[in-house]
Parts: C-alpha cells; sequence; structure tokens
C-alpha cells in the first residue's frame, strides 16, 4: 500500500522567499510546488541529495601547523628584487 501525499496550503509567504523559490524554479526548470518541496526537505535535512558548499565554512577551524609544509613553502615567501623594479 503506498502512501497519499497530504496537500498544503501555506500563508504569508513573505516576498523574498517567493521571489527565491520562483528565481530557483525557473532556474532549476522546476514547478513552484517542486522547489518548495525540495526547500523543505533539504531545511529538514530529510534530501538524500548531498548538500553542496559554495564557500569554505566546512574548512574554517580545521587548519593544523604542520611545520613540513611550511618548510615546503618557503621558498614562496621570498620576493625576487628584479620582479620588483
Amino acid at each position: 500500500m503506498t502512501e497519499k501525499a497530504t496537500q498544503y496550503t501555506i500563508r504569508k509567504v513573505p516576498p523574498q522567499l517567493d521571489r527565491e523559490l520562483r528565481r530557483r524554479a525557473r532556474q532549476e526548470h522546476k514547478s513552484l510546488n517542486e522547489m518548495a518541496l525540495w526547500a523543505l526537505e533539504r531545511g529538514l535535512g530529510l534530501s538524500q541529495q548531498a548538500v553542496r558548499h559554495h564557500d569554505l565554512d566546512d574548512l574554517a577551524g580545521t587548519w593544523v601547523d604542520d611545520p613540513a609544509f611550511d618548510q615546503a613553502i618557503e621558498a614562496l615567501d621570498q620576493v625576487d628584487p628584479e620582479l620588483w623594479r
């Protein structure tokens, strides 16, 4: 037996949210309903699709001091005076 999908009516959608949902729906060639469901799934952590990051936030705070690396790139810190005339 298959579960029947529930129908929702969502009120008081802020204009900024409406614009962004519509923009993304157009961009992804999806219906507004499909985009809203996708956004709800992602927001609740139910999406099977991997999260694609557009920044480096997931790397923040992960730096580890490595003396061997520092030594390997030491030459890159040298300024060639001939190039800066």
